[in-house]
């Protein structure tokens, strides 16, 4: 059964910046065109969620307006995974950050994990 699953730290200072990196485990997925956007969504508090940026399966990126100035996808494909990284971060980048693979099939999610922008 596939899996993904995020992981980074739950604290980060004002102004550094957030590291996460999803893993997928149990299953065959491959950057192709059956598994062709591996997204980063997030839900702060009492909020909708926020698409933040996407790494197709042949590498090229697409961010939100909003954020593209401060946000950077990469994957590696040896380690299976999928990685964000947020600049300069402020308390409103308080959120749960998913990950997200599209299938022709279906969506794949992580389970979330809670980040906490304070000093």
């Amino acid at each position: 059964q596939v899996q993904l699953q995020e992981s980074g730290p739950g604290l980060v200072k004002p102004s550094q910046t957030l590291s996460l990196a999803c893993t997928v485990s149990g299953g065959a997925i491959t950057a192709s065109a059956s598994y062709y956007a591996w997204s980063w969504i997030r839900q702060p508090p009492g909020k909708g969620l926020e698409w933040m940026g996407v790494i197709a399966y042949d590498g090229v990126t697409y961010y939100s307006p909003s954020l593209k100035s401060r946000t950077s996808i990469s994957r590696d494909t040896s380690k299976n995974q999928f990685s964000l990284q947020l600049s300069s971060v402020t308390p409103e980048d308080t959120a749960v950050y998913y990950c997200n693979i599209r299938s022709s099939l279906r969506d794949y999610w992580g389970q979330g994990t809670q980040v906490t922008v304070s000093s």
